[in-house]
C-alpha cells in the first residue's frame, strides 16, 4: 500500500526546517489498461477523434480498480477534448509515457449548460492513494499539453475573461504523488490541488510560453498570463527538483478555512530545490472570510530564479467588514533571484486589475490607488540568506495596513546587489506598516526596519 510518512520538524520561528516523506508500495493486480489497446486513437487530431478519446478516456477512469494502472504508452500523442472527469479512484497509477494533448477548439469546448463555465481538461476529485507518472528512461518526461496559446493574449482575456480551463484540477483528496512529467501550455491554470492532505511533487516541469525557446518575461511573453504553475490548499505538501517557467505564480500557497474538508488552514508544506520563472514563489493571494482564512508553517529552500518578472511574493486581497485570516510563519530560505524585470521581493496587497486591489500601475502612474487590507494578519515572515542579483526596479515592496500592522517581519542577510533606484530611489523600498528587524549582512535594509546589530 502506498503510505505517506510525514515527519515534521519545527525551527524556532515555527517554520518547517525538515519535511520527510517515505514511499511504501502500491499493491498491484497486475492489470495494465493500455489506452491505445483498449481502443485510444493516437496522432490524429481531429475533432472527432478527440472526441472519441475523450469518452473513452472517462470510460476507462469509471472502470478502474485499486491496483490497476492506466497506461498511456510511449511514442503516441493521444489528442482529446476538455472535460475529463475521474471520482473515487483509489490506489491507482496513471502512467503517462506518451502525450496527452487537448484541442484548442473553444467554440466546442465543453461548458456547464448553466453558467456556460468550460469544463477542466483533467479534474479529479476525492481521489486517495494515486499516482501521476511516467516511466521513460534517461530524465524523458510523459506529457500533457494544453495547447493553451489560442486561450491567451490580451484580445482573449477581453473576450473570455478568465473563463478557461485549468490543465490538471485536484479536489478534496489525499496522499497523492505527481511526478516525471511536463506540464505544457496550459490555457489557463497549469495545475491546482484544492483541499489536499499528503502531496508530493517531484521531478515536473511547467512551461508556459508564448515564444518556445524565449528566456525572459516581455509584454509579448505576459500575454501568457493565469497560467500558475502549482497552485495548492490543503496540509502536508512537499514540491521539490522541479523546473517552472511561466507567466503567473510560479508557485502559490492557496488559503483553507474552517470551511474546508482536509484542513483548516494550509499548512505544513515545503517548496525546495525548484528552479522558477515567472510572477513569484507565492503565498496567496489570500482575502479574510467568515470562517477565517489561514495559511501558516510554509517554508521556500534551495531555490533559484533567473529572468524573473516578481520573485518573493506574499499578497493580501480585500474583504468584508469583520472577516478575517492569517499568513502565519512564512520562510524563504537561501534563495537567488537574478535580474528581476519587476519586484524582487513584494509582500503586501494583491497587485490587480479588480476593485479595490492595489493598482497594476502603481506606482508608477501618479494618483493610482494601492490600498492595503486590513482584515489579513501577518505574523512571522522571515526572509533569510536571500540574494538579488541587478533587479531592474528597486528591490522591493512591503505594505501593511497601519491599523493591523505587519508583526516580527525579518530580513536576515537579505543582500541586493546593484539595486535599481526606481522608483524609489535610495530608499530602496516602499515601506510602512510593518514591524520589522534587519540583520547580518542585510543591504540596502528596509527604511522601516530597526536595525540590529551583529
Amino acid at each position: 500500500m502506498f503510505v505517506l510518512t510525514l515527519a515534521l520538524i519545527f525551527c524556532s520561528f515555527g517554520c518547517l526546517s525538515s519535511f520527510v516523506i517515505n514511499h511504501a508500495h502500491f499493491i498491484h493486480n497486475n492489470r495494465i489498461i493500455n489506452f491505445e489497446t483498449v481502443g485510444g486513437i493516437a496522432d490524429n487530431s481531429s475533432l472527432d477523434v478527440c472526441w472519441a478519446n475523450a469518452y473513452l478516456l472517462n470510460q476507462t477512469f469509471a472502470s478502474l480498480q485499486s491496483g490497476d494502472t492506466l497506461l498511456i504508452p510511449p511514442d503516441r500523442t493521444f489528442w482529446l477534448m476538455g472535460g475529463i472527469y475521474a471520482r473515487g479512484l483509489v490506489n491507482v497509477t496513471i502512467q503517462i509515457d506518451g502525450i496527452l494533448k487537448f484541442s484548442d477548439n473553444q467554440t466546442v469546448w465543453p461548458r456547464d449548460p448553466q453558467t456556460q463555465q468550460v469544463h477542466e481538461c483533467f479534474y479529479f476529485e476525492q481521489i486517495n492513494y494515486v499516482k501521476f507518472t511516467s516511466s521513460l528512461p534517461g530524465g524523458k518526461k510523459g506529457i500533457i499539453d494544453g495547447s493553451g496559446a489560442k486561450w491567451w493574449g490580451l484580445v482573449e482575456y477581453l473576450l473570455i475573461g478568465e473563463n478557461r480551463p485549468r490543465l490538471l484540477s485536484i479536489y478534496n483528496s489525499t496522499n497523492l504523488l505527481v511526478e516525471n512529467i511536463l506540464l505544457k501550455n496550459s490555457p489557463y491554470w497549469t495545475f491546482l490541488a484544492n483541499d489536499i492532505a499528503n502531496l508530493e511533487i517531484r521531478y515536473m516541469d511547467v512551461d508556459a510560453r508564448v515564444r518556445p525557446d524565449v528566456q525572459y518575461h516581455d509584454h509579448n511573453e505576459l500575454q501568457a498570463f493565469n497560467t500558475d504553475g502549482f497552485d495548492v490548499a490543503g496540509k502536508n505538501v512537499w514540491i521539490h527538483d522541479c523546473n517552472i517557467w511561466n507567466d503567473d505564480d510560479c508557485i502559490a500557497v492557496k488559503e483553507q478555512s474552517s470551511s474546508s474538508f482536509q484542513s483548516s488552514c494550509s499548512e505544513n508544506m515545503l517548496f525546495e530545490r525548484i528552479n522558477a520563472s515567472g510572477v513569484g514563489l507565492t503565498i496567496g493571494s489570500i482575502g479574510p472570510s467568515a470562517s477565517h482564512t489561514c495559511v501558516r508553517n510554509i517554508t521556500f529552500r534551495d531555490c533559484t530564479m533567473y529572468n524573473t518578472f516578481k520573485g518573493i511574493y506574499l499578497k493580501s486581497r480585500p474583504g468584508l467588514p469583520g472577516h478575517t485570516g492569517e499568513i502565519t510563519n512564512v520562510t524563504y530560505e537561501n534563495i537567488l533571484i537574478n535580474n528581476a524585470s519587476q519586484w524582487s521581493i513584494w509582500i503586501g496587497p494583491q497587485q490587480a486589475g479588480y476593485k479595490e486591489a492595489c493598482s497594476l500601475l502603481w506606482p508608477f502612474v501618479p494618483k493610482t490607488p494601492c490600498p492595503v487590507p486590513i482584515g489579513i494578519t501577518w505574523n512571522t515572515i522571515v526572509l533569510r540568506n536571500i540574494t538579488l542579483n541587478g533587479p531592474q526596479l528597486s528591490p522591493g515592496v512591503i505594505l501593511g495596513n497601519s491599523s493591523n500592522p505587519m508583526l516580527n517581519i525579518l530580513f536576515d542577510n537579505v543582500y541586493v546587489n546593484k539595486p535599481g533606484l526606481l522608483p524609489w530611489g535610495t530608499k530602496y523600498y516602499a515601506c510602512e506598516g510593518v514591524e520589522g528587524i534587519a540583520e547580518g549582512n542585510t543591504q540596502p535594509p528596509p527604511p522601516c526596519f530597526k536595525r540590529k546589530s551583529i
